[in-house]
Protein backbone atom coordinates (compact mmCIF):
# COMPACT_ATOMS: atom_id res chain seq x y z
CA UNK A 1 0.00 0.00 0.00
CA UNK A 2 2.80 2.40 0.91
CA UNK A 3 4.49 1.64 -2.41
CA UNK A 4 1.25 2.37 -4.25
CA UNK A 5 0.83 5.72 -2.47
CA UNK A 6 4.45 6.58 -3.21
CA UNK A 7 3.91 5.80 -6.88
CA UNK A 8 0.84 8.05 -6.95
CA UNK A 9 2.79 10.88 -5.34
CA UNK A 10 5.66 10.40 -7.78
CA UNK A 11 3.24 10.35 -10.71
CA UNK A 12 1.58 13.54 -9.47
CA UNK A 13 5.00 15.21 -9.20
CA UNK A 14 5.91 14.16 -12.72
CA UNK A 15 2.62 15.47 -14.08
CA UNK A 16 3.09 18.71 -12.17
CA UNK A 17 6.61 19.14 -13.47
CA UNK A 18 5.35 18.40 -16.96
CA UNK A 19 2.76 21.14 -16.67
CA UNK A 20 5.36 23.61 -15.41
CA UNK A 21 7.69 22.67 -18.23
CA UNK A 22 4.86 23.04 -20.72
CA UNK A 23 4.02 26.53 -19.46
CA UNK A 24 7.68 27.53 -19.41
CA UNK A 25 8.17 26.39 -23.01
CA UNK A 26 4.97 28.00 -24.29
CA UNK A 27 4.36 28.53 -27.14
CA UNK A 28 5.81 25.58 -29.02
CA UNK A 29 3.52 25.78 -32.04
CA UNK A 30 1.26 28.15 -33.95
CA UNK A 31 -1.76 29.78 -32.32
CA UNK A 32 -5.29 30.04 -33.70
CA UNK A 33 -7.04 33.38 -33.28
CA UNK A 34 -10.81 33.57 -33.81
CA UNK A 35 -12.37 36.64 -35.44
CA UNK A 36 -16.19 36.80 -35.10
CA UNK A 37 -16.48 39.11 -38.09
CA UNK A 38 -15.85 38.81 -41.82
CA UNK A 39 -12.55 39.36 -43.58
CA UNK A 40 -12.13 42.92 -44.83
CA UNK A 41 -13.87 44.64 -41.93
CA UNK A 42 -12.30 46.81 -39.24
CA UNK A 43 -12.07 44.04 -36.66
CA UNK A 44 -10.41 41.67 -39.10
CA UNK A 45 -7.88 44.29 -40.23
CA UNK A 46 -6.98 45.31 -36.69
CA UNK A 47 -6.70 41.70 -35.53
CA UNK A 48 -4.48 40.55 -38.40
CA UNK A 49 -2.08 43.45 -37.88
CA UNK A 50 -1.93 42.80 -34.14
CA UNK A 51 -1.43 39.07 -34.69
CA UNK A 52 1.56 39.79 -36.91
CA UNK A 53 3.06 41.91 -34.12
CA UNK A 54 2.18 39.36 -31.45
CA UNK A 55 3.71 36.58 -33.52
CA UNK A 56 6.99 38.47 -33.64
CA UNK A 57 6.97 38.65 -29.85
CA UNK A 58 6.08 34.97 -29.34
CA UNK A 59 8.20 33.56 -32.15
CA UNK A 60 5.22 31.68 -33.58
CA UNK A 61 2.65 32.18 -36.34
CA UNK A 62 -0.82 33.35 -35.33
CA UNK A 63 -3.51 32.31 -37.82
CA UNK A 64 -6.77 34.26 -37.95
CA UNK A 65 -9.95 32.19 -38.42
CA UNK A 66 -13.06 34.17 -39.40
CA UNK A 67 -16.00 32.39 -37.77
CA UNK A 68 -18.90 34.61 -38.74
CA UNK A 69 -22.65 34.57 -38.37
CA UNK A 70 -25.33 35.25 -35.81
CA UNK A 71 -24.30 38.87 -35.45
CA UNK A 72 -20.91 37.79 -34.13
CA UNK A 73 -22.30 35.23 -31.68
CA UNK A 74 -20.85 32.21 -33.49
CA UNK A 75 -17.30 33.51 -33.25
CA UNK A 76 -17.69 34.83 -29.71
CA UNK A 77 -19.10 31.47 -28.60
CA UNK A 78 -16.25 29.62 -30.30
CA UNK A 79 -13.72 31.64 -28.28
CA UNK A 80 -15.50 30.80 -25.02
CA UNK A 81 -15.76 27.11 -25.97
CA UNK A 82 -12.14 26.71 -27.10
CA UNK A 83 -9.71 24.31 -25.46
CA UNK A 84 -8.03 26.30 -22.63
CA UNK A 85 -4.52 25.24 -23.62
CA UNK A 86 -3.36 28.70 -24.72
CA UNK A 87 -3.37 27.81 -28.40
CA UNK A 88 -6.75 29.32 -29.20
CA UNK A 89 -7.74 32.88 -28.37
CA UNK A 90 -9.90 35.46 -30.08
CA UNK A 91 -10.96 39.05 -30.51
CA UNK A 92 -14.07 40.08 -28.60
CA UNK A 93 -15.91 43.24 -29.61
CA UNK A 94 -18.49 45.78 -28.49
CA UNK A 95 -21.34 43.44 -29.48
CA UNK A 96 -20.57 41.07 -26.60
CA UNK A 97 -22.33 43.53 -24.27
CA UNK A 98 -25.54 43.30 -26.32
CA UNK A 99 -26.15 39.56 -26.55
CA UNK A 100 -27.47 38.90 -23.06
CA UNK A 101 -29.65 42.02 -23.08
CA UNK A 102 -31.26 40.84 -26.30
CA UNK A 103 -31.78 37.32 -25.01
CA UNK A 104 -29.70 36.01 -27.91
CA UNK A 105 -26.93 34.36 -25.87
CA UNK A 106 -25.79 33.85 -22.31
CA UNK A 107 -22.31 35.11 -23.20
CA UNK A 108 -21.03 37.96 -21.02
CA UNK A 109 -17.66 39.38 -19.98
CA UNK A 110 -17.49 36.55 -17.41
CA UNK A 111 -17.39 33.98 -20.21
CA UNK A 112 -13.75 34.89 -20.94
CA UNK A 113 -10.37 35.56 -19.42
CA UNK A 114 -9.52 39.00 -20.93
CA UNK A 115 -5.99 39.58 -22.22
CA UNK A 116 -5.96 43.19 -23.41
CA UNK A 117 -7.93 45.88 -25.17
CA UNK A 118 -6.30 46.74 -28.47
CA UNK A 119 -8.39 49.34 -30.24
CA UNK A 120 -11.30 51.78 -30.14
CA UNK A 121 -12.82 53.35 -33.25
CA UNK A 122 -15.41 56.11 -33.44
CA UNK A 123 -18.45 55.85 -35.68
CA UNK A 124 -18.69 58.26 -38.61
CA UNK A 125 -21.43 59.46 -40.94
CA UNK A 126 -20.32 58.49 -44.43
CA UNK A 127 -22.47 58.69 -47.56
CA UNK A 128 -22.43 57.76 -51.22
CA UNK A 129 -20.63 60.54 -53.11
CA UNK A 130 -22.89 60.55 -56.19
CA UNK A 131 -26.04 60.60 -54.06
CA UNK A 132 -24.66 63.44 -51.94
CA UNK A 133 -23.75 65.54 -54.99
CA UNK A 134 -27.14 64.95 -56.61
CA UNK A 135 -28.92 66.16 -53.48
CA UNK A 136 -26.71 69.08 -52.49
CA UNK A 137 -25.27 67.37 -49.44
CA UNK A 138 -21.85 68.77 -48.54
CA UNK A 139 -21.66 68.49 -44.75
CA UNK A 140 -23.50 67.16 -41.71
CA UNK A 141 -25.94 70.08 -41.60
CA UNK A 142 -27.10 69.62 -45.21
CA UNK A 143 -27.40 65.86 -44.62
CA UNK A 144 -29.58 66.45 -41.57
CA UNK A 145 -31.71 68.95 -43.47
CA UNK A 146 -32.23 66.43 -46.28
CA UNK A 147 -33.20 63.69 -43.81
CA UNK A 148 -35.71 66.00 -42.14
CA UNK A 149 -37.24 66.83 -45.50
CA UNK A 150 -37.37 63.11 -46.42
CA UNK A 151 -38.16 61.35 -43.11
CA UNK A 152 -37.51 57.63 -43.14
CA UNK A 153 -36.30 57.57 -46.75
CA UNK A 154 -32.52 57.59 -46.25
CA UNK A 155 -31.05 54.12 -45.76
CA UNK A 156 -27.87 53.87 -43.69
CA UNK A 157 -25.97 50.64 -43.12
CA UNK A 158 -24.44 49.36 -39.92
CA UNK A 159 -23.30 45.81 -39.32
CA UNK A 160 -25.57 43.24 -37.63
CA UNK A 161 -28.77 44.00 -35.74
CA UNK A 162 -28.04 45.76 -32.42
CA UNK A 163 -24.34 45.88 -33.28
CA UNK A 164 -22.16 48.86 -32.44
CA UNK A 165 -22.77 50.57 -35.79
CA UNK A 166 -26.52 49.88 -35.64
CA UNK A 167 -26.67 51.54 -32.23
CA UNK A 168 -24.52 54.34 -33.67
CA UNK A 169 -27.34 55.06 -36.11
CA UNK A 170 -29.72 55.27 -33.18
CA UNK A 171 -27.48 57.80 -31.46
CA UNK A 172 -27.39 59.84 -34.66
CA UNK A 173 -31.19 59.90 -34.85
CA UNK A 174 -31.59 60.81 -31.18
CA UNK A 175 -29.06 63.62 -31.26
CA UNK A 176 -30.19 65.20 -34.52
CA UNK A 177 -33.93 64.54 -34.52
CA UNK A 178 -33.86 62.81 -37.91
CA UNK A 179 -35.51 59.58 -38.99
CA UNK A 180 -33.49 57.18 -41.13
CA UNK A 181 -33.72 53.49 -41.97
CA UNK A 182 -30.91 51.43 -40.45
CA UNK A 183 -30.08 48.49 -42.72
CA UNK A 184 -28.27 45.64 -40.99
CA UNK A 185 -25.73 43.17 -42.39
CA UNK A 186 -25.10 40.02 -40.39
CA UNK A 187 -21.65 39.53 -41.97
CA UNK A 188 -20.41 42.83 -40.61
CA UNK A 189 -19.50 46.35 -41.72
CA UNK A 190 -17.56 45.36 -44.83
CA UNK A 191 -20.76 44.39 -46.66
CA UNK A 192 -22.52 47.58 -45.53
CA UNK A 193 -19.68 49.72 -46.88
CA UNK A 194 -19.67 47.89 -50.21
CA UNK A 195 -23.42 48.44 -50.58
CA UNK A 196 -23.07 52.14 -49.78
CA UNK A 197 -20.25 52.55 -52.29
CA UNK A 198 -22.35 50.77 -54.90
CA UNK A 199 -25.33 53.03 -54.29
CA UNK A 200 -27.63 50.31 -52.97
CA UNK A 201 -27.99 52.32 -49.74
CA UNK A 202 -27.21 55.98 -49.12
CA UNK A 203 -24.51 55.62 -46.47
CA UNK A 204 -23.10 53.98 -43.36
CA UNK A 205 -22.49 54.74 -39.70
CA UNK A 206 -19.35 52.59 -39.41
CA UNK A 207 -15.80 53.66 -38.54
CA UNK A 208 -13.62 55.69 -40.88
CA UNK A 209 -11.15 52.82 -41.08
CA UNK A 210 -13.78 50.46 -42.46
CA UNK A 211 -14.86 52.94 -45.12
CA UNK A 212 -11.35 54.18 -45.87
CA UNK A 213 -10.70 52.53 -49.24
CA UNK A 214 -13.99 53.75 -50.71
CA UNK A 215 -13.48 57.24 -49.29
CA UNK A 216 -10.06 57.37 -50.91
CA UNK A 217 -11.47 56.09 -54.21
CA UNK A 218 -14.10 58.83 -54.17
CA UNK A 219 -17.11 56.52 -53.95
CA UNK A 220 -17.91 57.69 -50.42
CA UNK A 221 -17.51 60.95 -48.51
CA UNK A 222 -17.42 61.32 -44.74
CA UNK A 223 -19.53 64.12 -43.30
CA UNK A 224 -18.48 63.86 -39.66
CA UNK A 225 -16.86 61.61 -37.07
CA UNK A 226 -18.42 60.85 -33.66
CA UNK A 227 -15.33 61.63 -31.61
CA UNK A 228 -13.88 64.37 -29.44
CA UNK A 229 -11.04 65.01 -31.88
CA UNK A 230 -10.45 64.61 -35.60
CA UNK A 231 -8.99 61.35 -36.80
CA UNK A 232 -5.29 62.03 -37.63
CA UNK A 233 -5.60 59.91 -40.77
CA UNK A 234 -8.50 62.08 -41.94
CA UNK A 235 -7.53 65.58 -40.79
CA UNK A 236 -9.99 67.24 -43.17
CA UNK A 237 -13.01 65.41 -41.76
CA UNK A 238 -14.59 67.47 -38.95
CA UNK A 239 -16.10 65.97 -35.82
CA UNK A 240 -19.83 66.11 -35.29
CA UNK A 241 -19.19 68.39 -32.30
CA UNK A 242 -17.44 70.92 -34.53
CA UNK A 243 -20.64 71.07 -36.55
CA UNK A 244 -22.88 71.64 -33.56
CA UNK A 245 -23.83 68.06 -32.67
CA UNK A 246 -22.10 66.64 -29.61
CA UNK A 247 -22.13 62.97 -30.58
CA UNK A 248 -19.31 60.76 -29.27
CA UNK A 249 -19.57 57.05 -29.85
CA UNK A 250 -17.07 54.23 -30.50
CA UNK A 251 -16.51 50.50 -30.68
CA UNK A 252 -13.89 48.47 -28.80
CA UNK A 253 -11.85 45.41 -29.72
CA UNK A 254 -9.65 43.25 -27.53
CA UNK A 255 -8.15 39.80 -27.09
CA UNK A 256 -9.53 37.18 -24.72
CA UNK A 257 -8.88 33.59 -23.75
CA UNK A 258 -11.36 30.88 -22.83
CA UNK A 259 -11.67 30.35 -19.09
CA UNK A 260 -9.21 27.95 -17.48
CA UNK A 261 -5.93 28.80 -19.25
CA UNK A 262 -2.82 28.23 -17.13
CA UNK A 263 -1.89 31.54 -15.41
CA UNK A 264 1.73 31.13 -16.51
CA UNK A 265 0.65 30.84 -20.14
CA UNK A 266 -1.59 33.87 -19.75
CA UNK A 267 1.34 35.80 -18.26
CA UNK A 268 3.43 35.03 -21.34
CA UNK A 269 0.64 36.27 -23.58
CA UNK A 270 0.07 39.41 -21.50
CA UNK A 271 3.72 40.40 -21.74
CA UNK A 272 3.74 39.73 -25.48
CA UNK A 273 0.52 41.73 -26.00
CA UNK A 274 1.92 44.76 -24.21
CA UNK A 275 4.99 44.69 -26.44
CA UNK A 276 2.93 44.04 -29.60
CA UNK A 277 0.84 47.16 -28.95
CA UNK A 278 4.05 49.20 -29.31
CA UNK A 279 5.39 47.24 -32.29
CA UNK A 280 6.57 49.74 -34.90
CA UNK A 281 4.91 47.98 -37.83
CA UNK A 282 1.63 47.62 -35.94
CA UNK A 283 1.61 51.28 -34.92
CA UNK A 284 2.32 52.33 -38.49
CA UNK A 285 -0.46 50.11 -39.83
CA UNK A 286 -3.02 51.43 -37.37
CA UNK A 287 -2.07 55.03 -38.07
CA UNK A 288 -2.23 54.50 -41.83
CA UNK A 289 -5.53 52.65 -41.49
CA UNK A 290 -7.15 55.34 -39.37
CA UNK A 291 -7.61 53.03 -36.36
CA UNK A 292 -6.88 54.14 -32.81
CA UNK A 293 -4.63 52.08 -30.53
CA UNK A 294 -6.29 52.11 -27.10
CA UNK A 295 -4.34 49.46 -25.20
CA UNK A 296 -5.47 48.25 -21.77
CA UNK A 297 -3.86 45.46 -19.76
CA UNK A 298 -5.89 42.45 -18.66
CA UNK A 299 -6.99 43.91 -15.33
CA UNK A 300 -8.09 47.26 -16.77
CA UNK A 301 -9.74 45.57 -19.73
CA UNK A 302 -11.72 43.26 -17.43
CA UNK A 303 -13.01 46.31 -15.53
CA UNK A 304 -13.86 48.06 -18.81
CA UNK A 305 -15.82 45.03 -20.03
CA UNK A 306 -17.71 44.74 -16.75
CA UNK A 307 -18.80 48.37 -17.00
CA UNK A 308 -19.81 47.94 -20.64
CA UNK A 309 -22.23 45.20 -19.57
CA UNK A 310 -24.08 47.94 -17.68
CA UNK A 311 -23.65 50.91 -20.02
CA UNK A 312 -24.38 49.30 -23.39
CA UNK A 313 -27.78 47.77 -22.52
CA UNK A 314 -28.80 51.14 -21.09
CA UNK A 315 -27.83 52.80 -24.37
CA UNK A 316 -29.73 50.15 -26.34
CA UNK A 317 -32.84 50.86 -24.32
CA UNK A 318 -32.43 54.59 -24.91
CA UNK A 319 -32.44 54.16 -28.69
CA UNK A 320 -35.18 51.51 -28.70
CA UNK A 321 -33.08 48.66 -30.04
CA UNK A 322 -33.82 46.26 -27.22
CA UNK A 323 -37.55 46.50 -27.82
CA UNK A 324 -37.16 46.26 -31.58
CA UNK A 325 -34.92 43.18 -31.30
CA UNK A 326 -37.41 41.42 -29.01
CA UNK A 327 -40.20 41.60 -31.56
CA UNK A 328 -40.89 38.24 -33.26
CA UNK A 329 -39.27 37.76 -36.64
CA UNK A 330 -41.50 38.14 -39.68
Amino acid sequence: MKKFISLLIALAMVLSLGTVAFAADYPTKGISVICPWAAGGGTDACLRAFCDALGRQLGQTLTVDNLTGGGGIIGHQAIADADPDGYTLGMITFELATYNALGQSELTDLSYDPLCRVNTDAAAITVNAEWAEANGITDLATFIDYCKEHPGEVQMGGSSNASVWHIGGGYLMNETGIEIQMITYQEGAATAVQNAAGGFIQGVTVSLAEARSFIESGHLICLGVMDAERNPSFPDVPTCAEQGYDIQYFTQRGLALPLGVDPEIKAVLEEACAAAAEDEAFVEFMNNNGQTIAYQNSEDYAAFLAQSMIDVPAAMEAVGLVEAAEEPAA
